[in-house]
């Protein structure tokens, strides 16, 4: 009984030195801490009002602009010389990305300018361009990611990196895993592979295309493609 009770009371001992230490602390660093808080929350005002006085208005101009280059990228007959470069009669996606890069349609204007090298036969500038997006969030942002991934995947085959190419199809296959965009990638790396000499991780793409996604346009071909192997 009176081991237990010394065990009690050096149990009491030990939190109470655990208590005091703590309390010393706050006396201490109180002043830092209440200091700390403050500054913590001076910084969350701050970037509440940087978005709200500055970073709002400049996605909306960016969007304007965004819009003017889209509206040229979008005609019927595309002049991509003027959808990246602009006229007296609107911006161009490449200024868009000068002036206000670092917004969301910034980003976006990245990968419509890589597009628009892409459609003009410049591959080192539209690599560029591609690499530069960074990917959104949601479901449309998710298909451009995809799409964005894949544009790369295509250059890679045009300079016949092909082991470069399959990692950019197969993120564009992560990306927006869907019955349209997947099945499109997985086949091209399933060429890629191919192309490589792999043929069994050809074949599993073109499988799985099968498998995965028997509606698709893609999956009428695979049994041609794993028959070619």
């Amino acid at each position: 009984m009176a081991k237990k009770q010394n065990a009690a009371n050096a149990a009491e001992q030990s939190i109470g030195n655990a208590m005091s230490r703590t309390e010393l602390f706050f006396e201490n660093h109180g002043k830092s801490l209440t200091v700390g808080l403050v500054v913590l929350v001076l910084l969350g005002g701050i970037l509440v009002g940087y978005r709200k006085l500055v970073m709002e208005p400049r996605n909306e101009k960016a969007l304007d602009l965004l819009a003017q280059a889209q509206a040229n990228f979008e005609e019927a007959e595309t002049d991509y010389e003027l959808a990246l470069n602009g006229d007296d009669n609107g911006a161009g996606f490449l200024e868009v990305i000068d002036r206000y890069g670092s917004t969301k349609a910034g980003n976006l204007a990245k990968h419509y300018a890589g597009i628009c090298y892409l459609k003009q036969g410049d591959l080192e500038n539209a690599a560029n361009y591609l690499s530069k997006y960074s990917p959104a969030k949601g479901i449309p942002g998710a298909i451009i990611n995809a799409q964005n991934y894949g544009l790369q995947g295509d250059i890679a085959v045009e300079q016949q990196n092909y082991r470069e190419a399959v990692k950019f199809y197969e993120k564009a296959v992560d990306a927006a895993d869907n019955n349209v965009t997947a099945p499109l990638f997985l086949m091209k790396a399933g060429r890629a592979y191919k192309a490589m000499g792999d043929n069994a991780k050809a074949k599993a793409c073109f499988e799985r295309i099968a498998t995965s996604y028997p509606a698709s346009a893609e999956a009428r071909d695979t049994e041609k493609y794993i028959n070619s192997l």
